[in-house]
């Protein structure tokens, strides 16, 4: 595949960089979305809060506070297309004492300043009545009805998958290496896999935009900080929160959240850790100090005993002055054309709130291309609608009942804390975007979540892996070459 030439090549496949190739594949465009490890999704899209952000927090007036309020607005009808899990639960910014109540009418009227809708201020005691488990000591709470829980590893594999299914080649371990150049005109990328030309290139590559951005000669003063936010996880069948539950924020972060997922399960987190290295997702016990003080501000009841996993992701936090110079804020999102170079859409700095403005991102995506004179054709073919695998745990008994019938595989269970059965593993290994390790499977079917954390299903889905991929079971990995889960067989017999 070296030296073809693309119309358009898309540099990382996290939120963003799938949202951008599944807007851009309507289009008769020849796409390329390039990812630099195993699978898609595994940056910052892969470990975050899994909140749609109603929009109040952004300084208004930057970019973060328009394509976080239009981003929010599309989550329905994206849900609809692309079958993944959202609800529109609403979201609580809980006030404890008088001082912080008093904070919560200026957010409303920032919320309402950047645009957002069906914003209400709570009483103690209507917040109390709302979440038996909240701080006894609430004062009240600003309630945004558009705040929104997904799963976000979902929305990333099903907006990417839609863009393959209609037409765009996805290449994983692939790394961009730098730009081809003919004169200040991008021409092309090199990446470990060869070289690939193309008539445009879009930078986003998450914690490693301002690399890629340096790589073409622009903005030499941009910068991504990684912020390390820690996160614990606590068994579903023993703590439930109803509700996204929010402190009053500060002049840094949105603070410490104690939230409900998708799944069923509470998560605590995340605190705001400025740190040098873009890989390290290592948690720290002052870290999980600093949460779980913060957490049971707002809900003392919760326990550690029934905490089952903790975790820390990164935001690529970048230090861009806002584009409106009326607006003095220097750490606003990158989305351009820049002048200085031709041939590249520039993507950067884009932290929280960035999972719920990827869809308004990728359309700002098209309109900036339709500006520079790119003549977009819609294919009269392309399907919106990506259709979701069965998932065996939301099904009715009748439902169950048939689909075994159907294929046997189904009726047997691989992951019992989370109900996942072996025909979901199989169908996942060969989707559109095949999950070819165990962590691809994990994130894709949630299986190993659970209390036991994988102990019960690690070695089934070894076996299966092996089976459907036609390997050893020595090749396969947690999550790519060099996390191999067995070094050798145990006895004679041959490893088939």
């Amino acid at each position: 595949m070296a030296d073809k030439k693309y119309d358009v090549i898309i540099i990382g496949a996290g939120v963003v960089g799938s949202m951008v190739a599944r807007f851009l594949s309507r289009y008769k465009l020849d796409i390329l979305l390039i990812e630099k490890d195993s699978d898609i999704g595994m940056g910052a899209s892969s470990a975050n809060t899994a909140i749609i952000h109603a929009g109040y927090d952004p300084k208004p007036g930057t970019l973060k506070a328009e394509m976080n309020v239009v981003g929010n607005q599309m989550f329905d009808q994206l849900a609809g297309e692309l079958n993944f899990t959202f609800e529109r639960r609403g979201d609580y910014v809980v006030a404890i004492g008088q001082e912080e109540f008093g904070k919560l009418e200026s957010l409303r009227q920032q919320g309402l300043e950047n645009g957002v809708p069906g914003m209400v201020i709570l009483n103690g005691a209507d917040v109390r009545r709302r979440e038996p488990n909240i701080n006894p000591e609430v004062s009240g709470a600003l309630w945004a009805t558009t705040g929104g829980i997904c799963d976000p590893f979902g929305v990333v594999i099903a907006a990417a998958e839609n863009a393959v299914v209609n037409g765009v080649t996805l290449m994983t371990d692939t790394a961009f290496q730098d730009f081809i150049m003919d004169g200040k005109r991008i021409v092309g990328i090199k990446t470990n896999r060869g070289d690939f030309m193309s008539r445009w290139v879009v930078n986003s590559a998450g914690m490693y935009s301002d690399m890629v951005m340096h790589k073409a000669g622009l903005r030499p003063e941009f910068k991504i900080t990684p912020r390390k936010g820690e996160y614990y996880v606590f068994d579903k069948a023993e703590i439930t929160i109803n509700n996204v539950l929010f402190p009053v924020p500060s002049a840094t972060s949105k603070g410490i959240l104690v939230t409900t997922t998708v799944h069923g399960n509470t998560i605590i987190g995340p605190n705001a850790l400025e740190i040098d290295d873009k890989e390290d997702r290592s948690i720290t016990r002052e870290g999980l100090d600093e949460i779980w003080q913060g957490a049971v501000n707002l809900v003392p009841s919760l326990s550690l005993r029934y905490s089952i996993a903790e975790f820390a992701g990164l935001r690529p936090g970048g230090n861009a002055p806002c584009a409106n110079p009326d607006v003095k804020y220097n750490k606003d999102f990158i989305i351009e054309i820049p002048k200085e170079v031709e041939g590249l859409v520039n993507l950067g700095g884009i932290e929280s709130p960035g999972l719920s403005s990827s869809p308004a991102i990728a359309v700002r995506v098209v309109e900036l291309l339709k500006g520079a004179g790119e003549n977009l054709e819609e294919k009269p073919d392309w399907n919106p609608i990506r259709k979701a695998r069965p998932r065996f745990r939301d099904m009715l008994p009748i439902e169950q009942k048939l689909l075994i019938e159907n294929d046997l595989s189904y009726g047997r269970v691989i992951c019992r804390c989370e109900n996942v059965t072996e025909g979901e593993i199989v169908a996942e290994i060969h989707a559109p975007i095949p999950a070819r390790t165990y962590d691809a499977i994990k994130r894709r079917t949630w299986l190993g979540t659970g209390r036991c954390q994988g102990g019960f299903d690690t070695p089934r889905v070894v076996e299966i892996l092996a089976r459907e991929l036609g390997v050893s079971p020595l090749e396969i990995t947690k999550k790519g070459k060099g996390s191999e889960f067995l070094v050798r067989p145990t006895k004679d017999k041959e490893v088939e």
